[in-house]
C-alpha cells in the first residue's frame, strides 16, 4: 500500500491527510458553552451607530415627538370574558375591577392594571402608552397621518386609577392607545430574590431551595410587536411621531447597487422609549415584515415575571392546565430576555420574560441579518407559527 493505486476508488488524498493528522494530534475536549455579560457598545459589535447619529441621517426632529413615558397596558376584545379570566389568572395576572362587559387585570408592579379585556368578537384593540402631559394626549389625536378613533380625549371613569385615555389608528389601522392622569398604584410586595450557589462562590448557606407551584405572577408589560405590510412606512410613523429610537435593526440583503456597492433592506426594527440617561427596556414596540401573502396583525405581547425559577414553575403550570405552547422556554439574543410564548383561548401570543437588556442614549443602535436563526441563542426550534 505504498501508491494511489493500492487504495480503494472512494479515498481521496485529503481524507489520507486527514486520517494522519488526527493519529498524531493530542486528543482534547470539546470545547464548553460559555457565558458573560458584556457592555453594551461590545456586545452589539463594529456594525452600529449611535442615536445621535441615526436621527441626524434620518432627519428625525425630537423637539416635535409625542412625549411617551412607558407602556402602561395592552386593550383586547374577546368573545367570552370568563374564558380569558380564568387564562390570565393561570398566567399569574387577577382581577382588579370588572363590569358586565369590562375586565381590568393587574400584576405586583406599579401600573393599575397591565390588561383590559372589554366583551365582543375577538379583536385586537391596541397597546397603551402613557404620556408625560395632557397636552401630549392633544397632540396624539392630530397627527396628520393618523385617525382619532376615539371621541376626543375621554376620561375614563370606570377604570383603576381613572385618568383619560385617547385613541388612534396607525397608517395600517392599527389600534395604538395613550394614556395620562391615572392616580398612583398601591404597591404590591416583590418576590423575594434567591440566592444563589456557583462553583466558586457559595452566599447560600444552610438555606434550602424552595418553591411553591403555581402561575409565574406578572410583574408589567414589557412589550408587544406588529406584522406590517409596509414596514418603511410604519417604522417613520412610530420613530417620527414619539420617542422611539430602534435599538436594533435587521436587514436582508440585495442586489449590489449600480456603483457595485453592497445593498440592503432593513425588515424588522425592536425600539425602545427614548428617555434620555434613564435606563429603559430594550424594546418596547417591536415591527417586523409580513411573510408573502400574510395580512398585517398583533404578533404578540409580554409580561416581566420574576426570575427563571418563576418562569420555569408558570410553564409547568400553564401545561398542566393544557394551554398550548408556542414556543419556550429558551433566551433571546437581541434584548437576552428568557422567553416562554403561549396561546391564549382566542389565539393571541402573549409571552412570559425575565432578564432582559437596559439601554439609555448612550446606547449604540445595532444592525443585524434577519433571520430566524438570530431569534435565540438556546430553546427549541422556532416553530412555523411564530414565524407568521
Amino acid at each position: 500500500m505504498n501508491g494511489l493505486s493500492e487504495l480503494k476508488p472512494d479515498t481521496t488524498q485529503e481524507k489520507i491527510q486527514a486520517e494522519n493528522s488526527s493519529r498524531n494530534a493530542q486528543s482534547r475536549e470539546p470545547s464548553p458553552n460559555r457565558g458573560a455579560s458584556v457592555p453594551d457598545h461590545v456586545a452589539i459589535g463594529p456594525e452600529s451607530e449611535s442615536q445621535t447619529s441615526w436621527r441626524s441621517a434620518n432627519k428625525i426632529d425630537s423637539s416635535k415627538q409625542i412625549r411617551i413615558v412607558k407602556l402602561s397596558h395592552m386593550r383586547y376584545q374577546h368573545p367570552d370574558l370568563q374564558v380569558i379570566t380564568t387564562f390570565l389568572r393561570d398566567f399569574g395576572m387577577h382581577v382588579v375591577k370588572r363590569t358586565e362587559t369590562q375586565r381590568w387585570y393587574r400584576g405586583y408592579g406599579p401600573d393599575q392594571y397591565v390588561y383590559y379585556a372589554q366583551q365582543g368578537p375577538r379583536k385586537f384593540l391596541g397597546g397603551t402608552f402613557e404620556v408625560e402631559s395632557y397636552q401630549e394626549l392633544e397632540k396624539a389625536i392630530k397627527i396628520p397621518e393618523a385617525e382619532c378613533i376615539s371621541n376626543g380625549i375621554e376620561e375614563m371613569e370606570d377604570a383603576p386609577g381613572g385618568g383619560y385615555i385617547a385613541s388612534i389608528l396607525d397608517p395600517e389601522g392599527f389600534p395604538v392607545n395613550f394614556v395620562w392622569g391615572q392616580a398612583p398604584a398601591e404597591p404590591r410586595q416583590m418576590p423575594e430574590k434567591l440566592v444563589f450557589n456557583d462553583e466558586s462562590t457559595k452566599p447560600r448557606v444552610r438555606k434550602f431551595q424552595r418553591f411553591e407551584p403555581g402561575p409565574a405572577a406578572v410583574h408589567k408589560l414589557g412589550h408587544f410587536g406588529l406584522c406590517v405590510q409596509d414596514f418603511d412606512r410604519q417604522m417613520s410613523f412610530y420613530t417620527r411621531n414619539f420617542n422611539f429610537v430602534p435599538s436594533d435593526l435587521l436587514y436582508v440583503p440585495l442586489p449590489s447597487s449600480s456603483k457595485g456597492e453592497p445593498a440592503r433592506k432593513t425588515v424588522a426594527m425592536f425600539a425602545h422609549i427614548d428617555r434620555g440617561q434613564d435606563l429603559v427596556d430594550h424594546h418596547t414596540i417591536f415591527l417586523t415584515t409580513l411573510t408573502p401573502g400574510g395580512k398585517p396583525h398583533v404578533h404578540h405581547c409580554s409580561f416581566e415575571v420574576h426570575d427563571f425559577d418563576t418562569q420555569a414553575l408558570g410553564h409547568q403550570w400553564l401545561a398542566q392546565k393544557q394551554y398550548k405552547s408556542v414556543w419556550g422556554v429558551g433566551r433571546h439574543i437581541l434584548g437576552s430576555q428568557i422567553f416562554d410564548y403561549w396561546w391564549n383561548p382566542d389565539e393571541f401570543m402573549v409571552e412570559h420574560y425575565a432578564d432582559g437588556d437596559l439601554v439609555n442614549e448612550e446606547t449604540p443602535l445595532g444592525y443585524g441579518p434577519a433571520g430566524h436563526e438570530g431569534l435565540a441563542v438556546w430553546g427549541p426550534e422556532v416553530p412555523k407559527e411564530f414565524l407568521d
